[in-house]
């Protein structure tokens, strides 16, 4: 059974990538983004709602959709980066169950050296259900990637981006 969930989130990530490259580029300044997925029961747990550890994971699908929307992922493919999550902190207010359409909300909200922050929340029907905060940095074989780096690489790609067209 654990090979069908794999294989369904690797699906469901392909689709959101597929769908974020028509969706509108990102805006480096105040990058706030958000993704609508349908709950499905690979994603319940025994008591019928979303499990605690699937809303981190639903986070990640609107990271990736982020990444490819800002070109973050085309900047940490071509420097064989990667995305780290140090921290990820959720407050449930709100059960959401089987077939519920929730809208995910990120909104990074600032960065040091080091780190990037950013908030998250879930909406059902207009409505908070779920919050939470985490703490994320660019990492490569070296170890983590300052975060000047990564976005001097992203504004790099970005002009090239536009003299390409």
């Amino acid at each position: 059974m654990t090979g069908k969930l794999t294989v369904n989130l690797y699906l469901r990530m392909l689709w959101i990538i597929l769908k974020a490259f028509r969706r509108p580029i990102l805006p480096l300044e105040n990058i706030c983004n958000d993704v609508r997925v349908r709950i499905y029961p690979n994603d319940l747990d025994i008591n019928f709602h979303v499990n605690n550890g699937r809303y981190l994971t639903l986070c990640d699908l609107n990271r990736v959709d982020m990444f490819v929307r800002s070109g973050l992922a085309a900047v940490m493919f071509k420097h064989k980066w990667s995305p780290v999550i140090a921290e990820h902190s959720m407050t449930y207010i709100k059960p959401v169950n089987l077939f519920d359409v929730v809208t995910i909300h990120s909104k990074i909200k600032h960065w040091d050296e080091k780190f990037i922050y950013s908030d998250h929340w879930f909406e059902r029907e207009g409505k908070v259900v779920a919050q939470g905060h985490s703490k994320a940095l660019v990492i490569s074989r070296k170890g983590s990637v300052p975060t000047e780096q990564v976005l001097r690489a992203l504004e790099i790609h970005r002009q090239e981006k536009i003299a390409i067209k």
